[in-house]
This record gives structure tokens, C-alpha cells and sequence, in this order.
């Protein structure tokens, strides 16, 4: 006979699952394994609310198991750790994000490139290796390999830095990897949302020059005077779109609904290199013609390997980069993932677990 949730390991933990596709989230017991070896367990203060949280809940992406918890940008405190644990000790501040397992013996784990590795186990909503589900970090408690844990600089606030695990090392790894990180460069930064807004920080920081592209002309204060993004295009103007036509050395496009992608490839200079990161649930057409004229590039990434996530965490401490959010109890996760659908969040909601999940019981 299958275990239930709350019986299938020693640790007992409490959190927030949604139990079909109407995505409605409420309080859900389940456990967790016991601390192994090479494990850390940490109690869980601080988690971010990601987008494809909210496709997950809803299973429109079609991977979804019920009951799922949702959250891959985990933050908190050490509790216990495994004879075997290395560089992590009671107390330290430590996350989680997208992943906590991989096989460790392909070529892309062997290249720092977790992420990418064919088994790779997600945080939440994947089967682990034992066989036992996945849950994230909408609760109390996490337990995950050390190698999988993040290190988070003490100059860093938990609460601003959740959203770095998934939202951060989305974008900083593309920049890093296609190059668009060389002072003087000219990227372009597709939506400016979750995703959107860490782009521009850390591009800023790497010293490119930086142009937000969005189809909301009301975003344009925002951009250029709270992010410091050095000129704006709204998207649908066709006069704006022309003159910057072949200006930019890359773009990064965050945007996660259908959008036509030849006026993004205008954009580029010759040999340009266009990143999708967000994730549309249809495809996107996409012309051959406009990539051929100037031997351009479209390409996609996904967070990064956990080398690079602790690089990009280090960075974003001696840089003060943080996200920027609302942080909410827990009680209110339902309001959020309305207002999250609707883009009414500026930028990343984060929910207080450390102060506000037992008292919802």
C-alpha cells in the first residue's frame, strides 16, 4: 500500500498544496526524508512566488501531480546537517532553488551544468530518486543534498534575495553565457516583470547599456528612473521599433505569453543573439529570412548549474542587487496567484513562512 503524504518519511512538515487544476491552494500535512548524510535541513523563512508557479498549479504546462506544493526560491536557516556536509553549519543562511538532484555523472553535471543533465529532479513536482514526490517550498521545512544548497552572503535581506534562485539565475546565466556581459554592449530586455526586472539589474551591473522593451508605455517611468534602464521602446510603436532597428548586441526576452518575435530580431546588430526565457504555452513562429540576413541567433536558457548559482548570489551580494518585492502571509497566497495572473505585482510577491504559515493552521 502507498503512503500517504505525511507518512512517507520521519519528518513531519506542514505547507500549502494545491489538489487539482482550479490551482486553489490550502493548508496540506505531508513529511520529509531525515536529514542523510550528505544533507542540509533548514527551516524555511522566506519563499518566492515564481510565474511557472502558477502554470504548475493549474497543470497547464501538463506535468502536474497532485497534491503539489509549490516553490523553488527557498530561503531560511540551517537546522541539521549530515556527517558528511562540508561547507554548511547550524545557523548558516542557506536556499534552494530550481533543482535538487542530478545524476552527477553526465557530461553536463560534470561541466557545473546541473540544469541540464537529463535527470535532472526538480524542487517540487518530480519524482525523487527514492521514488517519493517532490514537494517545494510553501512550507516549513527542507531537506536537500548539500551540493544543491545556495550560500546566502549575510549582507544579503532573505526576503529580497528568494527570488535570486529562480528569477536571478535565469537571467544572469544567459547574459554570462551569450557574452551580453562586456561593458559598453547593448542589450535589449523583453517584459519587465519578475524575470524583466532582475535582467536589468544585473546587465546594469555588468556595465551594458540597457533598453527595456515592453508594450506598456506606463512601465517607462518605471524602467528608466527606478531600475536606471538607459532608454525604453514600446513594443507596438512601429516609429520607436524602426529607429532601433540592428542596434543591439542581444536581447533577453522574458516575456512568458504568445508575442511575434521578427521585430525582436530587427533589433539585432548582425551575428545578435535573441534568449528566450520565458516560456509561452504555444509556440512561436518563427522566419527563417530574419535570421539568415545577419547570421542571427535565437536561443533558450533555463536557470543555471549550482556553480554559477553561487556565483551569481556572491555577485548580486557585493553589487546590493536584490528583487524587488511584496511580501505577503501566507493566507493570502490565493489573492497573490489572482493578482500574479494579472501582472499586478511589482515585482516578485514573497510569502512570509518564517512569521505567518503555523498561524494559518
Amino acid at each position: 500500500m502507498v503512503a500517504s503524504p505525511d507518512q512517507e518519511h520521519p519528518k513531519k512538515a506542514i505547507g500549502w498544496a494545491a489538489r487539482d487544476t482550479s490551482g486553489v491552494l490550502s493548508p496540506f500535512n505531508f513529511s520529509r526524508r531525515e536529514t542523510g548524510e550528505k544533507d542540509v535541513a533548514f527551516k524555511v523563512l522566506y519563499c518566492g512566488i515564481c510565474h511557472s508557479d502558477l502554470h504548475m498549479v493549474k497543470n497547464e504546462w501538463g506535468s502536474s501531480t497532485y497534491p503539489l506544493v509549490p516553490g523553488h526560491e527557498i530561503v531560511g536557516v540551517v537546522t541539521e546537517f549530515g556527517s558528511k556536509v562540508q561547507n554548511v553549519k547550524v545557523g548558516d543562511r542557506v536556499g534552494v532553488g530550481c533543482m535538487v538532484g542530478s545524476c552527477r555523472s553526465c557530461d553536463s553535471c560534470a561541466d557545473h551544468l546541473e540544469n541540464y543533465c537529463p535527470k535532472m529532479i526538480l524542487t517540487y513536482g518530480s519524482i525523487n530518486f527514492d521514488g517519493t514526490m517532490m514537494y517545494g517550498g510553501y512550507s516549513d521545512i527542507m531537506v536537500a543534498d548539500e551540493h544543491f544548497i545556495v550560500r546566502i552572503p549575510e549582507n544579503l535581506p532573505l526576503d529580497g534575495a528568494a527570488p535570486l534562485l529562480c528569477a536571478g539565475i535565469t537571467t544572469y546565466s544567459p547574459l554570462r553565457h551569450f557574452g551580453l556581459d562586456k561593458p559598453g554592449m547593448h542589450v535589449g530586455v523583453v517584459g519587465l516583470g519578475g524575470l524583466g526586472h532582475m535582467a536589468v539589474k544585473f546587465a546594469k551591473a555588468l556595465g551594458v547599456k540597457v533598453t527595456v522593451i515592453s508594450t506598456s508605455p506606463k512601465k517607462k517611468a518605471e524602467a528608466l528612473e527606478r531600475l536606471h534602464a538607459d532608454s525604453f521602446l514600446v513594443s507596438t510603436d512601429a516609429n520607436e521599433m524602426q529607429a532601433a532597428m540592428g542596434t543591439m548586441d542581444g536581447i533577453i526576452d522574458t516575456v512568458s505569453a504568445l508575442h511575434p518575435l521578427p521585430p525582436l530580431i530587427g533589433l539585432l546588430k548582425a551575428h545578435g543573439k535573441l534568449v528566450l526565457v520565458g516560456a509561452p504555452e504555444k509556440p512561436l513562429e518563427l522566419p527563417a529570412f530574419s535570421l539568415i540576413m545577419g547570421r542571427k541567433i535565437v536561443a533558450g536558457s533555463v536557470i543555471g548549474g549550482m556553480k554559477e548559482t553561487q556565483e551569481m548570489i556572491d555577485f548580486a551580494a557585493k553589487h546590493n542587487i536584490t528583487a524587488d518585492i511584496e511580501v505577503i502571509p501566507i493566507d493570502y497566497l490565493n489573492t497573490a496567484m489572482e493578482r500574479l495572473l494579472k501582472a499586478d505585482v511589482r515585482y516578485r510577491f514573497v510569502i512570509d513562512i518564517g512569521n505567518t504559515l503555523k498561524a494559518s493552521f
